[in-house]
């Protein structure tokens, strides 16, 4: 006894006061707040695992932000309105217009290819943000594998997302560059130009938003294109304070990078190169779960809170308990069990060997006679079993141990039934979780 007592203290001081059962309840993440700084501290090293991959795919984007980058500071050095002499003399009569007439003649090249680009980011953004929801859930995260996993569940949703967002950026910025030269050449539309772009403006910045949450949704709950862009659009509009706050809580290191210029752009790409992908979708994601949590798993019947501890024991069971009703694969794992837990040796009557039907044995040499014996004697032996089974089947002893069995699949086939139901109404969304 007392050595074992001196093993346990020796294990209280390598370990620490974690060891505790009631310390580690007391440190589990109880806010979304809580769960944010818990994973970006205890899960760093995985952030940014994910955060790389999440780079390969967007190498396409970025190059082409450069490569246009690129193109206007050379347009600026080379083009005639940048040489300073002989501007308005004869050689050059009027250049008036020119400079955005380039402007539109890349940009037609470059954010037509942005879109394409962005179809491959979209790769890395189901698989990372795939990774982040489950460590928001807090479960078992294999990186690689719940990379491609998220790839082959996502992708879809997410090519929409960005899809949307890509085709409105072209023609925002198409009308943007058309009112900028229409301005230059003092054009009779220029003002109708001028709000056409303002306008547009708006609506990129709209789609962002709407992006974000396609997204969100995208990983979160089985539903067709049209009702993830009306689903968007939904949350957008309903938590519209929220989703900007937190968008661009999530986004400033990508602001940084490209609009602060000096020191501050480079602090942004190191940021962005280490965690800065990985940090903006736990933000995000860390905030739609509270969102679902407050206005869309309650009507669906979901469980609510998952990755955080309730302090109320009763509220935490039951959460749990809706988690693990509520899995797909545990439901089929229960069929499994019911399935091979009952025994065809005991749930029908088989009659006793003791009686007076014998098989036909059949002599060292037979003929077609003997075999005809043989099989009349095999149907005569299936007939008197078939009989046996038919007159005892309603047994006390058959009956009991069958009706338990019916009990636990019917329970199964409700299960099955509540999770293909509709959502109520309202709100009018979200077909099934994942």
């Amino acid at each position: 006894m007392a050595e074992r007592e001196h093993k346990g203290l020796v294990a209280r001081w390598l370990e620490g006061k974690e060891r505790s059962e009631d310390y580690a309840r007391s440190t589990l993440p109880t806010s979304r707040f809580a769960l944010f700084w818990d994973i970006l501290k205890g899960r760093f090293g995985r952030l940014m695992l994910t955060n790389l991959l999440m780079l390969v795919t967007f190498i396409p984007v970025i190059a082409v932000i450069f490569l246009r980058y690129v193109n206007v500071l050379a347009n600026g050095q080379m083009g005639p309105f940048g040489a300073g002499l002989g501007v308005g003399y004869p050689v050059i009569p009027n250049i008036t217009g020119t400079a955005e007439a380039m402007m539109i003649q890349g940009d037609l090249i470059y954010f037509a290819l942005l879109i394409p680009a962005l179809a491959i980011a979209a790769l890395g953004i189901s698989g990372g943000a795939y990774i982040i929801r489950n460590l928001i859930w807090t479960e078992g995260v294999f990186v690689a594998n719940d990379f491609l996993r998220g790839i082959r569940r996502n992708y879809l949703n997410v090519l929409e997302a960005v899809l949307v967002v890509g085709l409105l950026l072209f023609v925002v910025r198409l009308m943007g560059n058309l009112a900028d030269l229409y301005v230059a050449i003092d054009a009779p539309a220029k003002g109708w130009m001028q709000a056409s772009k303002v306008v547009g403006y708006i609506f990129i910045a709209f789609a962002l938003l709407i992006c974000f949450w396609m997204i969100s949704l995208g990983i979160n709950y089985r539903q067709g294109p049209w009702a993830l862009f009306r689903n968007a659009i939904v949350m957008t509009v309903g938590t519209f304070p929220q989703t900007v706050f937190f968008i661009a809580v999530a986004t400033w290191p990508i602001f940084l990078t490209l609009f602060a210029g000096g020191i501050f752009t480079a602090i942004g790409i190191v940021i962005l190169l280490l965690f800065g992908f990985s940090y903006a979708f736990l933000v995000w994601l860390d905030f739609t779960q509270w969102a679902f949590d407050k206005f869309v798993n309650p009507n669906l019947g979901v469980a609510v809170g998952r990755g955080l501890y309730s302090k109320d024991p009763a509220k935490q069971k039951e959460k749990q308990q809706q988690i693990y009703e509520e899995s797909a694969a545990m439901r089929e794992y229960k069929r499994m069990i019911v399935a091979q837990g009952k025994s065809r040796l005991v749930s029908r009557p088989i009659k006793p060997i003791d009686d007076d039907v014998e098989l036909y044995q059949l002599p060292e040499s037979f003929s077609r006679e003997d075999l005809q014996k043989l099989r009349e004697s095999r149907e005569a032996m299936q007939e008197d079993v078939d009989a046996y089974a038919e007159e005892h089947k309603n047994d006390a002893k058959y009956v009991e141990y069958n009706r338990q069995f019916e009990e636990r699949e019917r329970a199964l086939q409700e299960e099955d039934n509540k999770g293909k139901k509709k959502p109520p109404k309202p709100p009018k969304m979200l077909n099934k979780r994942k």
